[in-house]
Protein backbone atom coordinates (compact mmCIF):
# COMPACT_ATOMS: atom_id res chain seq x y z
CA UNK A 1 0.00 0.00 0.00
CA UNK A 2 1.29 3.46 -0.92
CA UNK A 3 1.08 5.94 1.97
CA UNK A 4 1.59 9.47 0.70
CA UNK A 5 1.42 10.78 4.28
CA UNK A 6 4.18 8.59 5.70
CA UNK A 7 6.35 10.53 8.12
CA UNK A 8 9.99 11.04 7.18
CA UNK A 9 12.66 12.09 9.64
CA UNK A 10 15.19 14.38 7.96
CA UNK A 11 18.49 14.64 9.85
CA UNK A 12 20.91 17.47 9.05
CA UNK A 13 24.31 17.22 10.78
CA UNK A 14 25.80 20.70 10.96
CA UNK A 15 29.20 22.13 11.84
CA UNK A 16 30.01 25.77 11.06
CA UNK A 17 27.68 25.90 8.07
CA UNK A 18 26.52 29.50 8.28
CA UNK A 19 27.16 30.08 4.56
CA UNK A 20 24.93 27.25 3.32
CA UNK A 21 22.52 26.02 6.00
CA UNK A 22 19.71 28.43 5.11
CA UNK A 23 19.68 27.28 1.47
CA UNK A 24 19.80 23.64 2.56
CA UNK A 25 16.85 24.06 4.93
CA UNK A 26 14.89 25.97 2.29
CA UNK A 27 15.32 23.06 -0.14
CA UNK A 28 14.11 20.64 2.55
CA UNK A 29 11.09 22.74 3.54
CA UNK A 30 10.04 23.05 -0.12
CA UNK A 31 9.65 19.29 -0.53
CA UNK A 32 6.44 18.14 -2.21
CA UNK A 33 6.13 15.56 0.56
CA UNK A 34 5.16 17.66 3.57
CA UNK A 35 5.11 15.09 6.40
CA UNK A 36 8.65 15.81 7.54
CA UNK A 37 10.28 15.93 10.95
CA UNK A 38 13.39 18.06 10.31
CA UNK A 39 16.15 17.73 12.91
CA UNK A 40 19.26 19.86 12.62
CA UNK A 41 22.02 18.54 14.88
CA UNK A 42 24.55 21.25 15.66
CA UNK A 43 27.82 19.40 16.19
CA UNK A 44 29.58 22.07 18.22
CA UNK A 45 29.48 24.95 15.74
CA UNK A 46 31.31 28.15 16.69
CA UNK A 47 29.80 30.41 14.00
CA UNK A 48 26.26 31.72 13.48
CA UNK A 49 24.85 28.43 12.16
CA UNK A 50 22.62 27.77 15.17
CA UNK A 51 21.05 31.23 15.12
CA UNK A 52 20.27 30.87 11.41
CA UNK A 53 18.56 27.53 12.07
CA UNK A 54 16.60 29.09 14.94
CA UNK A 55 15.33 31.83 12.63
CA UNK A 56 14.30 29.21 10.05
CA UNK A 57 12.49 27.22 12.75
CA UNK A 58 10.37 30.24 13.59
CA UNK A 59 9.01 30.19 10.04
CA UNK A 60 8.60 26.41 9.76
CA UNK A 61 7.64 24.49 12.88
CA UNK A 62 8.79 21.21 11.38
CA UNK A 63 12.40 22.29 12.04
CA UNK A 64 14.01 21.39 15.37
CA UNK A 65 17.52 22.28 16.55
CA UNK A 66 19.55 19.88 18.67
CA UNK A 67 22.99 20.76 20.03
CA UNK A 68 25.87 18.54 21.05
CA UNK A 69 29.57 18.88 21.76
CA UNK A 70 31.61 18.14 18.66
CA UNK A 71 31.42 14.36 18.18
CA UNK A 72 31.47 13.93 14.41
CA UNK A 73 28.99 13.32 11.64
CA UNK A 74 28.13 9.72 12.58
CA UNK A 75 27.14 10.60 16.13
CA UNK A 76 25.24 13.68 14.96
CA UNK A 77 23.21 11.60 12.51
CA UNK A 78 22.54 8.89 15.09
CA UNK A 79 21.40 11.47 17.66
CA UNK A 80 19.03 13.05 15.16
CA UNK A 81 17.60 9.68 14.12
CA UNK A 82 17.05 8.74 17.77
CA UNK A 83 15.04 11.91 18.35
CA UNK A 84 12.31 11.02 15.83
CA UNK A 85 9.95 8.06 15.60
CA UNK A 86 9.52 8.41 11.83
CA UNK A 87 9.36 5.13 9.90
CA UNK A 88 11.64 6.51 7.16
CA UNK A 89 14.92 8.40 7.59
CA UNK A 90 16.75 10.75 5.24
CA UNK A 91 20.06 12.49 5.80
CA UNK A 92 21.35 15.64 4.15
CA UNK A 93 24.61 17.46 4.70
CA UNK A 94 24.36 21.11 5.70
CA UNK A 95 25.76 22.36 2.38
CA UNK A 96 23.78 20.20 -0.06
CA UNK A 97 20.49 20.88 -1.83
CA UNK A 98 17.39 18.81 -2.63
CA UNK A 99 15.03 19.13 -5.58
CA UNK A 100 11.37 19.52 -4.44
CA UNK A 101 10.31 16.02 -5.55
CA UNK A 102 13.21 14.20 -3.90
CA UNK A 103 11.52 12.67 -0.87
CA UNK A 104 8.18 12.02 -2.59
CA UNK A 105 9.73 10.05 -5.46
CA UNK A 106 12.09 8.07 -3.21
CA UNK A 107 9.34 7.28 -0.73
CA UNK A 108 7.16 5.94 -3.51
CA UNK A 109 10.04 3.83 -4.83
CA UNK A 110 10.60 2.29 -1.39
CA UNK A 111 6.93 1.63 -0.79
CA UNK A 112 6.46 0.06 -4.21
CA UNK A 113 9.48 -2.15 -3.51
CA UNK A 114 7.87 -3.57 -0.40
CA UNK A 115 9.58 -4.55 2.83
CA UNK A 116 12.56 -6.07 0.98
CA UNK A 117 13.54 -2.59 -0.32
CA UNK A 118 15.53 -0.90 2.43
CA UNK A 119 17.15 2.09 0.75
CA UNK A 120 16.31 4.43 -2.13
CA UNK A 121 18.85 6.75 -3.71
CA UNK A 122 18.90 9.06 -6.72
CA UNK A 123 21.09 10.64 -9.35
CA UNK A 124 22.99 13.74 -8.23
CA UNK A 125 24.56 16.89 -9.62
CA UNK A 126 27.87 18.17 -8.36
CA UNK A 127 27.72 21.88 -7.60
CA UNK A 128 30.36 24.45 -6.74
CA UNK A 129 30.38 26.83 -3.77
CA UNK A 130 27.97 29.15 -5.64
CA UNK A 131 25.50 26.35 -6.31
CA UNK A 132 26.30 26.02 -10.01
CA UNK A 133 26.24 22.58 -11.60
CA UNK A 134 29.50 21.36 -13.10
CA UNK A 135 28.99 17.59 -13.34
CA UNK A 136 26.10 15.11 -13.48
CA UNK A 137 26.07 11.52 -12.21
CA UNK A 138 23.62 8.82 -13.31
CA UNK A 139 24.13 5.57 -11.35
CA UNK A 140 21.71 2.74 -12.15
CA UNK A 141 22.26 -0.11 -9.65
CA UNK A 142 18.98 -1.56 -8.40
CA UNK A 143 17.85 -4.61 -6.44
CA UNK A 144 20.46 -6.77 -4.71
CA UNK A 145 23.55 -4.63 -5.00
CA UNK A 146 26.11 -5.84 -2.45
CA UNK A 147 28.72 -6.86 -5.02
CA UNK A 148 28.21 -3.66 -7.02
CA UNK A 149 28.55 -1.63 -3.83
CA UNK A 150 31.80 -3.48 -3.11
CA UNK A 151 32.96 -2.44 -6.58
CA UNK A 152 32.02 1.26 -6.23
CA UNK A 153 30.02 3.63 -4.07
CA UNK A 154 27.43 4.40 -6.72
CA UNK A 155 25.14 6.09 -4.17
CA UNK A 156 27.83 8.73 -4.01
CA UNK A 157 26.89 10.82 -0.99
CA UNK A 158 24.87 10.78 2.22
CA UNK A 159 22.36 13.36 1.02
CA UNK A 160 21.03 10.95 -1.60
CA UNK A 161 19.76 8.26 0.78
CA UNK A 162 16.24 7.59 2.06
CA UNK A 163 15.99 4.43 4.15
CA UNK A 164 13.59 2.45 6.24
CA UNK A 165 14.23 2.83 9.94
CA UNK A 166 14.28 -0.97 10.16
CA UNK A 167 17.19 -1.07 7.69
CA UNK A 168 19.01 1.69 9.56
CA UNK A 169 18.65 -0.12 12.87
CA UNK A 170 19.65 -3.50 11.45
CA UNK A 171 22.77 -1.93 9.96
CA UNK A 172 23.82 -0.80 13.43
CA UNK A 173 23.37 2.93 12.70
CA UNK A 174 26.26 5.11 11.52
CA UNK A 175 29.63 4.00 12.85
CA UNK A 176 31.30 6.64 15.09
CA UNK A 177 34.44 4.50 15.46
CA UNK A 178 35.80 5.79 12.14
CA UNK A 179 36.21 9.25 13.63
CA UNK A 180 37.83 7.75 16.71
CA UNK A 181 40.41 6.19 14.37
CA UNK A 182 41.05 9.51 12.62
CA UNK A 183 39.31 8.09 9.57
CA UNK A 184 36.06 10.00 9.29
CA UNK A 185 34.52 10.23 5.84
CA UNK A 186 33.20 6.87 4.61
CA UNK A 187 30.37 6.44 7.09
CA UNK A 188 27.92 6.62 4.17
CA UNK A 189 29.70 3.87 2.25
CA UNK A 190 29.72 1.63 5.33
CA UNK A 191 26.01 2.22 5.93
CA UNK A 192 25.19 1.36 2.31
CA UNK A 193 27.27 -1.82 2.43
CA UNK A 194 25.60 -2.96 5.64
CA UNK A 195 22.11 -2.30 4.31
CA UNK A 196 22.96 -4.01 1.00
CA UNK A 197 23.77 -7.19 2.92
CA UNK A 198 20.10 -7.60 3.90
CA UNK A 199 17.96 -5.35 1.70
CA UNK A 200 17.37 -4.35 -1.90
CA UNK A 201 18.08 -0.85 -3.22
CA UNK A 202 15.89 1.32 -5.42
CA UNK A 203 17.15 4.13 -7.66
CA UNK A 204 15.19 7.21 -8.75
CA UNK A 205 16.73 8.29 -12.09
CA UNK A 206 16.57 12.04 -11.61
CA UNK A 207 19.17 14.52 -10.34
CA UNK A 208 17.41 15.19 -7.05
CA UNK A 209 20.50 16.15 -5.02
CA UNK A 210 22.89 19.04 -5.50
CA UNK A 211 26.11 17.75 -3.94
CA UNK A 212 28.38 20.66 -3.09
CA UNK A 213 32.17 20.51 -3.41
CA UNK A 214 34.06 23.09 -1.34
CA UNK A 215 37.42 23.38 0.40
CA UNK A 216 35.88 23.14 3.88
CA UNK A 217 33.49 20.19 3.83
CA UNK A 218 34.60 16.85 5.23
CA UNK A 219 35.32 15.22 1.88
CA UNK A 220 37.99 17.87 1.22
CA UNK A 221 40.32 16.09 3.69
CA UNK A 222 41.40 13.59 1.07
CA UNK A 223 43.98 11.66 3.08
CA UNK A 224 41.51 11.13 5.91
CA UNK A 225 38.94 9.98 3.36
CA UNK A 226 41.45 7.51 1.95
CA UNK A 227 42.16 6.05 5.41
CA UNK A 228 38.43 5.77 5.99
CA UNK A 229 37.88 3.98 2.69
CA UNK A 230 40.74 1.57 3.32
CA UNK A 231 39.30 0.61 6.73
CA UNK A 232 35.80 0.04 5.37
CA UNK A 233 36.93 -1.97 2.35
CA UNK A 234 39.26 -4.07 4.50
CA UNK A 235 36.29 -5.05 6.67
CA UNK A 236 34.36 -6.24 3.62
CA UNK A 237 37.38 -7.97 2.10
CA UNK A 238 37.50 -10.10 5.25
CA UNK A 239 33.73 -10.74 5.21
CA UNK A 240 33.42 -11.36 1.46
CA UNK A 241 36.75 -12.60 0.06
CA UNK A 242 34.95 -13.61 -3.15
CA UNK A 243 34.54 -9.88 -3.90
CA UNK A 244 38.26 -9.16 -3.45
CA UNK A 245 38.85 -7.97 -7.01
CA UNK A 246 35.84 -5.65 -6.81
CA UNK A 247 37.11 -4.15 -3.56
CA UNK A 248 40.61 -3.67 -5.03
CA UNK A 249 39.13 -1.83 -8.01
CA UNK A 250 36.97 0.25 -5.67
CA UNK A 251 40.06 1.46 -3.82
CA UNK A 252 41.82 2.39 -7.08
CA UNK A 253 38.78 4.39 -8.19
CA UNK A 254 38.66 6.12 -4.81
CA UNK A 255 42.31 7.16 -5.16
CA UNK A 256 41.50 8.56 -8.62
CA UNK A 257 38.50 10.49 -7.27
CA UNK A 258 40.41 11.83 -4.26
CA UNK A 259 43.26 12.99 -6.51
CA UNK A 260 40.72 15.04 -8.49
CA UNK A 261 39.21 16.27 -5.23
CA UNK A 262 42.64 17.38 -3.98
CA UNK A 263 43.36 19.19 -7.24
CA UNK A 264 40.00 20.95 -7.17
CA UNK A 265 40.63 21.99 -3.58
CA UNK A 266 44.14 23.27 -4.27
CA UNK A 267 45.79 20.60 -2.09
CA UNK A 268 48.64 20.00 -4.50
CA UNK A 269 50.93 17.98 -2.23
CA UNK A 270 48.12 15.56 -1.37
CA UNK A 271 47.15 15.41 -5.04
CA UNK A 272 50.73 14.56 -5.95
CA UNK A 273 50.91 11.76 -3.38
CA UNK A 274 47.63 10.30 -4.59
CA UNK A 275 48.61 10.51 -8.25
CA UNK A 276 51.90 8.72 -7.55
CA UNK A 277 50.00 5.94 -5.84
CA UNK A 278 47.47 5.81 -8.67
CA UNK A 279 50.18 5.53 -11.36
CA UNK A 280 51.91 2.75 -9.43
CA UNK A 281 48.71 0.72 -9.02
CA UNK A 282 47.15 1.28 -12.47
CA UNK A 283 49.52 3.12 -14.85
CA UNK A 284 47.51 2.56 -18.05
CA UNK A 285 44.22 3.53 -16.44
CA UNK A 286 45.80 6.58 -14.83
CA UNK A 287 47.14 7.80 -18.19
CA UNK A 288 43.83 7.19 -19.95
CA UNK A 289 41.94 9.15 -17.30
CA UNK A 290 44.18 12.22 -17.30
CA UNK A 291 41.99 14.14 -19.79
CA UNK A 292 38.95 13.49 -17.59
CA UNK A 293 40.82 14.76 -14.53
CA UNK A 294 41.88 17.93 -16.32
CA UNK A 295 38.34 18.51 -17.57
CA UNK A 296 36.91 18.05 -14.06
CA UNK A 297 39.45 20.46 -12.63
CA UNK A 298 38.62 23.10 -15.22
CA UNK A 299 34.88 22.82 -14.61
CA UNK A 300 35.12 22.93 -10.82
CA UNK A 301 35.16 25.97 -8.64
CA UNK A 302 38.86 26.85 -8.48
CA UNK A 303 38.77 28.19 -12.03
CA UNK A 304 37.25 31.71 -11.85
CA UNK A 305 33.75 31.99 -13.25
CA UNK A 306 34.75 34.68 -15.75
CA UNK A 307 37.36 32.31 -17.19
CA UNK A 308 34.90 29.41 -17.43
CA UNK A 309 32.37 31.66 -19.16
CA UNK A 310 35.05 32.92 -21.55
CA UNK A 311 36.18 29.44 -22.51
CA UNK A 312 32.62 28.28 -23.00
CA UNK A 313 31.78 31.25 -25.20
CA UNK A 314 34.89 30.73 -27.30
CA UNK A 315 33.54 27.28 -28.05
CA UNK A 316 30.03 28.59 -28.68
CA UNK A 317 29.39 32.32 -28.71
CA UNK A 318 25.74 31.77 -27.80
CA UNK A 319 26.46 29.43 -24.88
CA UNK A 320 25.14 30.23 -21.45
CA UNK A 321 27.01 29.41 -18.27
CA UNK A 322 25.55 26.50 -16.30
CA UNK A 323 22.51 27.50 -14.29
CA UNK A 324 22.19 27.33 -10.55
CA UNK A 325 21.01 23.95 -9.25
CA UNK A 326 18.05 25.65 -7.55
CA UNK A 327 16.93 27.22 -10.82
CA UNK A 328 16.84 23.94 -12.70
CA UNK A 329 13.78 21.73 -13.02
CA UNK A 330 15.00 18.21 -12.44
Amino acid sequence: MIDDNARVGVVVPMFNAERTIRATLTSICQQDHQALDIIVVDDGSTDQSASIVASCAKRDRRIRLMRQSNAGVAQARNSGAASTDAEFLAFVDADDLWAPSKIALQLRALQEGGSSAGLAYCWFAQIDEDGRVFSLYRPDADGRVLQRMCRMNFVGNGSSMLMRRSAFEQAGKFDPSLRARNAQGCEDLLMCLRIAESYEFRVVPQHLVGYRMTNVNMSSDVMQMLRSCEIVLAEYREKYPQFGSDLDAHLVDMIHWLAIRALVGGRLFAAGDLLKRYFVLEPRTAISRLPNMIDMYCRARLVPRWMKVGVKRMRNKNAEFRRLYEETIW
